[in-house]
């Protein structure tokens, strides 16, 4: 018995032993992957950051854009863009090509956390922009452009929005229904606007913001186009502007409701309009401080007449001292004809002179810009639409000083003949966009539209010259039109 009991305890040591052993060799248990997870709170295309529970969504769009008789905006070829005239468009064999390329990619990045005060959003974009160039310099060949721009930087917060947004006065963007630029419409969605904003949700789609947002003439702002014409010259293509530096910001106000069959709002805005020193520079003066506003309505009509896919929109701006509310056309325009036939115009958002050199100088003048915006598209079926879209904006020296400045500094700097002097002038488009969508996410369309100049000073003449290749000669003013078509293809992935 003795020797069977050590047999059986020696045989379950060797059994543990080797059991051990094997135990010993077996791996570290690794770690659980984290796998990335779809987030689904904010639609399409989230998803959760690993380790966190932030969700991000990464988005893009790249397009080709070529255009005949048309500037890189595209617009018409020497209309007013960002304070100076546009140096094209005067139809010589060194001046503006026919055609021109617009190349862009942009991508962008949403982060949106839940917490206990709602959702904290962050969005930016980042781009790049080719322009393959439209103006020819004569000895200088080509002029390119390639440029890096952002459109967004913005942070959302528990009703605040703070950053590089979209500004609240703009309700309605042209640009959903064209290709071609919306200088008739001041909307803010192509670059931005540096601004801070809260809003206040009442319930059932109804919405109030207001918000602080920048005045000054860069990119970002509103722009401030205040003339001082003490010197009395005001050539073509030329701004001469003279405005009190921004001291705040231009506050805003946002009245809108939303629902399924569209929206429908009212938004309003002072603008500082104070212009800077009679003589250019300190100790020689200033008119007193002057302030501008703008106001305008707007909606949007999703399946107007029971056609599902179909929308009209619209909007309008009055604007008094504010002109960059209610067009993205400040500055002077020169739009050439066929020969020594000319049109021209200037907005500004007022006029002023220094009362020692003319007896109607001191105060500023403020100037009335409006504008009106519309559209209608049409869905045909999934792949193809086609929309019709037209604006008009208009700009009146209401005082009858202001028009004897502007008249005066005209005569002196462009050579104008003067006969009977209005300054006052409209500009306008009718255009018509069709779009087809093979798959989803690619654009493919075709622009067409019309512009037309009703200019200033019609019917006389202007004494001046060289304008690039264009000679010395007396030029007739006279209304301006263009026919401009646009192509485009862009690629669209959750943007």
């Amino acid at each position: 018995m003795n020797s069977v009991k050590r047999v059986l305890l020696g045989s379950a040591a060797g059994v543990f032993a080797v059991a051990g052993a094997q135990a010993a060799d077996l791996p570290v248990k690794a770690k659980p992957v984290e796998y990335v997870k779809v987030c689904s709170l904010y639609g399409a295309g989230f998803w959760y950051v690993p380790g966190t529970d932030t969700c991000i969504k990464i988005g893009a769009y790249v397009k080709l854009q070529t255009e005949y008789n048309s500037s890189n905006g595209p617009f018409m070829d020497g209309v007013a863009n960002g304070g100076a005239g546009d140096p094209g468009g005067r139809h010589t064999r060194t001046d503006t090509a026919p055609f021109t390329f617009n190349n862009r990619g942009v991508l962008s990045l949403d982060l949106r956390t839940q917490t206990e005060y709602g959702t904290l959003r962050s969005y930016m974009d980042l781009g790049v922009n080719t322009n393959a160039a439209d103006n020819w310099n004569s000895g200088a060949g080509q002029n390119a452009s390639l440029a890096l721009f952002n459109s967004r930087a913005f942070i959302q917060f528990a009703g605040f929005t703070v950053g590089r947004m979209r500004s609240f006065f703009d309700m309605y963007f042209q640009g959903t229904y064209a290709f071609a630029a919306q200088r008739f419409a001041a909307d803010t969605s192509p670059n931005g606007i540096v601004g801070a904003a809260y809003t206040w949700q009442f319930g059932g789609g109804l919405s109030a913001t207001l918000s602080l947002e920048d005045n000054s003439q860069g990119n970002s702002g509103r722009g401030r186009s205040t003339l001082n014409l003490s010197t009395n010259t005001l050539p073509v293509g030329l701004q001469t502007v003279d405005t009190k530096g921004p001291e705040f910001l231009d506050p805003v106000f946002n009245l809108r409701l939303d629902q399924a069959w569209g929206f429908v709002g009212v938004s309003a805005a002072l603008h500082d309009a104070s212009g800077g020193y009679f003589g250019g520079t300190e100790g020689t003066g200033h008119p007193s401080d002057k302030f501008g506003f703008a106001v305008s309505p707007a909606f949007l009509w999703n399946s107007p007449f029971g056609l599902t896919g179909d929308a009209i929109a619209a909007q309008g701006v009055w604007s008094k001292g504010a002109a960059g509310y209610a067009t993205a056309l400040v500055g002077p325009t020169a739009v050439f004809g066929s020969g020594t036939n000319l049109g021209i115009g200037w907005i500004a958002e007022g006029v002023y002179a220094d009362p020692a050199k003319s007896p109607i100088g001191g105060p500023v003048f403020l100037t009335t810009v409006w504008s009106f915006n519309a559209a209608y598209e049409h869905r045909w079926n999934p792949q193809w639409r086609t929309s019709v879209y037209g604006g008009m904006v208009g700009v009146q020296y209401d005082d009858d000083n202001a028009k004897s400045l502007v008249c005066d500094a005209a005569a002196a700097g462009a050579g104008i003949r003067v006969t009977k002097c209005d300054p006052n002038f409209t500009a306008s488009e009718i255009g018509t966009r069709t779009m087809w969508n093979p798959v989803p996410d690619l654009d493919v369309g075709v622009d067409l539209v019309w512009w037309h100049l009703n200019t200033a000073f019609g019917g006389q003449n202007l004494v001046g010259g060289p304008f690039g290749a264009k000679p010395n000669a007396t030029y007739s003013l006279k209304d301006q039109d263009a026919l401009s078509a646009i192509f485009r293809i862009q690629r669209n992935f959750l943007y």
